[in-house]
């Protein structure tokens, strides 16, 4: 297993960005997938974005071109870069840890306002 804590959530007028960090309690070099999910009030848990242990990235449509992810191996670290924000992308997002058949791991979330 291991703990994932998130970062960098907040209040943002549309157009605006933030900068999610993930901090892992070990190393995260060999996990197979990090990604970032995010929950709408009275919506369900949707994927975001999400890179494997190779590098290899994923999108889901509404996000691309305005959220960047990447791991930094050293410090054990994932960050969601969110540009262009827009008050559809208000939610709790979620830092996930998927090394399938060992564990799923999941952080307690950071909330995202955009608003004006």
């Amino acid at each position: 297993q291991v703990q994932l804590v998130e970062s960098g959530g907040g209040l943002v007028q549309p157009g605006g960005s933030l900068r999610l960090s993930c901090a892992a309690s070990r190393s995260i070099s060999s996990i197979f997938r990090m990604g970032w999910y995010r929950q709408a009030p009275g919506k369900q848990r949707e994927l975001v974005a999400s890179i494997t242990s190779g590098g290899n990235t994923y999108y889901i449509d509404y996000v691309k071109g305005r959220f960047t992810i990447s791991r930094d191996n050293a410090k054990n670290t994932v960050v969601l870069q969110m540009n262009s924000l827009k008050p559809e992308d208000t939610a709790v997002y979620y830092c996930n840890a998927d090394h399938p058949p060992l564990y799923n791991s999941w952080g307690q979330g950071t909330q995202v306002t955009v608003s004006s």
